[in-house]
Order: C-alpha cells, then structure tokens, then sequence
C-alpha cells in the first residue's frame, strides 16, 4: 500500500546558495521510483508517494542513525541531492500521520497568531528537555517554546528575523546530533494537508 510522505530539505536555495531547482528536484525524485511528486515554495518542501517498505537496495544501517522507512526514504533522497547538485543536503522526511499530529498537537494558538508569529523546529529524532536546560526562558518572554515529537514549537511574536530565542535555540549544542530544520506555521499546515492522500 502507498503512503504518502513530506520531504523537509534543510538550508537549500538562500541567498543564491545550494541552489535546488524545485522541477529537477521534482524529476529527481520521480527517478528514485517516487509518485504524485509535488513541491512546495522554493524553500525545500516536497510532497510523494511511495510503496511501504525501504528504498531498493537499501537496509537499515542503525549506526548512522538509519532505523526507520522514513530514515531510509530520508537518506537515499538526500545521496541523491549531493550527486546531482555536488553539495550534502540534511533532509527528514515524515508522514501525513505525524505531521496532522504535530498540527493538532501544537501548545500556543495557531487561530489567533500570525502565521509568521510560529513556527515548528522538525527533527530527525528525538531530543529531550536537557538540551535547553541552560535557555533562560524568562529573558526571552514573550518568545517561548515547548518541545513536541521530534519537534519544537517556536512563538515569536515579532517574526523569526527578529527572533533572539530562534538564534539561541539554533546554537549547535541545542541541535548536536540531529539534523534540524524549521517551517513557519503555514508551511506546518500546508505540508499536513498536502499528505493528506
């Protein structure tokens, strides 16, 4: 049975760097053996169905932190990325399931926000309150952030430019180890309904 998946491509296509033009992405991925291929803005978003089970050729490989189809789908999508466009590219991948979840799961509320006033930190796994022990969170109010599932959730009142909390959630002893990337509220509920199926 197919099941439809978000790709979240970190860092690609800002300030004229990593450039990864959305139609080559799409052909890329569609070569992979991908369905019903679509992307989203130009910010490395995009939306597939594939069969259950890992890529082709591919078995877990737990010592790179590869033990789910999302990890495996996640991976081989981002080997590709670096052989066509010579550059690595972090990449998670999620299903319509998690990300409906993350949507309904959220702590602030999303109604009565801006869609630039939140935003959802994605990762590729888990992490756990230690990781922002030492974040003042009085200092930065009225920015605050909860953690979700593979996920933290951002209020920024004055948007994520401006954001003081954003830079110091984004230090790399907060996102040691995994692979983080961030989309604003409208993208969080663009891509849930886009893997709706």
């Amino acid at each position: 049975m197919a099941t439809t998946y978000a790709a979240l491509l970190r860092g690609i296509n800002v300030g004229g760097r990593r450039k990864v033009p959305m139609a080559e992405l799409r052909t890329l991925m569609e070569g992979l053996g991908h369905d019903a291929v679509r992307t989203h803005l130009q910010s490395g978003q995009a939306v597939f169905t594939t069969g259950s089970g890992r890529p082709e050729g591919r078995e877990a490989d737990e010592d790179a932190g590869e033990n789910t189809i999302e990890d495996a789908l996640a991976a081989e999508l981002a080997d590709a990325v670096e052989r066509r466009f010579g550059f690595a590219v972090d990449v998670i991948v999620r299903d319509h399931a998690y990300l409906r979840a993350i949507v309904e799961d959220c702590p602030f509320p999303a109604a009565e926000s801006a869609p630039e006033q939140l935003h959802v930190t994605y990762f590729s796994a888990a992490v756990d309150a230690d990781r922002f022990a030492d974040v003042d969170r009085a200092a930065h109010l009225p920015e605050e952030f909860r953690l979700g599932d593979r996920a933290l959730y951002l209020y920024a009142p004055d948007g994520l430019g401006r954001s003081k909390l954003a830079e110091r959630l984004a230090r790399p002893r907060t996102t040691k180890g995994v692979v983080a990337t961030t989309r604003n509220w409208n993208t969080v509920v663009k891509l849930m309904e886009l893997t709706r199926g």
